[in-house]
């Protein structure tokens, strides 16, 4: 069966988070401070801590959860009060020298100057518009995603975007891939899911998309990742 629709996921996928660095200076930016704020004054050792308790939505993983985040963990994506309990709770783990920046950094990563878009996220997601293929941005979060989208001129090229926070219900839960495929008018057999999360992103394979994973890199590390589901897209047009 040709694939007439794309599901995308977003973190890691179409765009990618500022380093802990970046995000760190942006939000004592936003403090009108510096690094002096932080209790010994060393921005890059405060950024580290901050990814290794995973305080970065979209950043690297906690190495370790602590018990009483434990369960808000394992569903932040469902609303936007449980994203913002869990990542302000894994942040404020961190002595930052000022308790108000921990909900700026919050602030700071559901804007667009927090988000860069993979050097050809545009190229992909025009042409797949350009073959008449439908697109739809499915995500695992806690915000609204669309004016980052908007702001990086790639809404455009989406015909729409369901969050699970809008919904109560995340990936992998096939409900999630199946609003999707029915908003953009595509059977689940003719849809491509396309992640970067092998457990949250592969759930759309038990709907009977089909499914193509990308590596979650910098976006100076991984140029051309999604240009392969261009190939894919056209090769399934083409065996069928």
């Amino acid at each position: 069966m040709a694939i007439t629709g794309v599901l995308f996921d977003f973190s890691g996928t179409l765009m990618r988070i500022e380093s802990p660095e970046e995000w760190l200076r942006g939000g004592l930016a936003e403090l009108g401070a510096g690094p002096e704020l932080l209790p010994d004054g060393d921005l890059g050792a405060a950024a580290a801590r901050l990814a290794r308790v995973g305080a970065q939505p979209g950043g690297p993983s906690p190495e370790r959860v602590p018990d009483h985040l434990s369960a808000l963990w394992d569903h932040r994506d469902r609303s936007a009060r449980e994203h913002r309990a869990v990542f302000t709770g894994l942040s404020r783990q961190v002595e930052l020298g000022s308790d108000a920046l921990h909900d700026v950094l919050y602030e700071r990563h559901m804007t667009p100057a927090a988000w860069r878009p993979y050097p050809d996220t545009v190229e992909a997601l025009r042409t797949l518009r350009e073959r008449g293929v439908r697109v739809a941005v499915v995500s695992n979060i806690g915000w609204d995603l669309r004016p980052v989208l908007r702001a990086h001129g790639l809404e455009r090229w989406a015909d729409t975007s369901v969050l699970s926070y809008e919904h109560g219900v995340q990936k992998p839960d096939a409900r999630l891939f199946a609003l999707a495929c029915e908003r953009i008018g595509v059977a689940p057999g003719a849809a491509l899911m396309v992640g970067d999360d092998r457990r949250a992103d592969g759930g759309a394979a038990a709907l009977g998309c089909a499914v193509h994973f990308v590596d979650h890199l910098p976006v100076n590390q991984r140029p051309c990742g999604l240009l392969p589901v261009l190939e894919l897209v056209a090769g399934v047009a083409q065996d069928s």
